[in-house]
């Protein structure tokens, strides 16, 4: 049976730290790239202030900041921040309120290529934003 979202989230992972060989990700060979878990990602979206706002490439660079490395992996955090909302979603499902829920549309806005992605009409995201007063 497929995990959910939300199992993933719970999933135990550590974090890791790795010096990079050639240049990727906006990074260059010789920095240290932080590799986030899905629980540090939630985590950090939770920790967004209604009516506030960023982009995954914000959320990258303050990660990486708050464990002292160059950048955050792309990738994976890409993944940890679909996988988040996916697990909002299914918890809105589930009966629980906006206000019970990891709030992804203060990293996801509808032009994003990943709320495409995810299992609910785009135009709800900035709905959201709009009854936040989006800053």
């Amino acid at each position: 049976m497929r995990k959910t979202a939300r199992q993933h989230l719970k999933a135990d992972k550590q974090i890791k730290k790795v010096l990079l060989d050639k240049n990727w990700g906006g990074m260059k060979a010789g920095d240290m790239m932080f590799v986030a878990t899905p629980k540090i990602v939630d985590d950090f979206i939770q920790s967004i202030p209604a009516g506030q706002t960023m982009t995954i490439a914000e959320l990258r660079q303050a990660l990486a900041e708050n464990n002292g490395c160059a950048g955050t992996c792309p990738l994976s955090t890409s993944i940890f921040v679909r996988m988040s909302a996916q697990a909002a979603l299914e918890d809105m499902a589930e009966g629980k309120t906006n206000a019970q829920i990891t709030p992804f549309w203060r990293v996801i806005s509808s032009l994003d290529k990943i709320s495409k992605k995810l299992d609910i009409d785009p135009a709800w995201i900035d709905q959201q934003r709009s009854l936040e007063g989006e800053q």
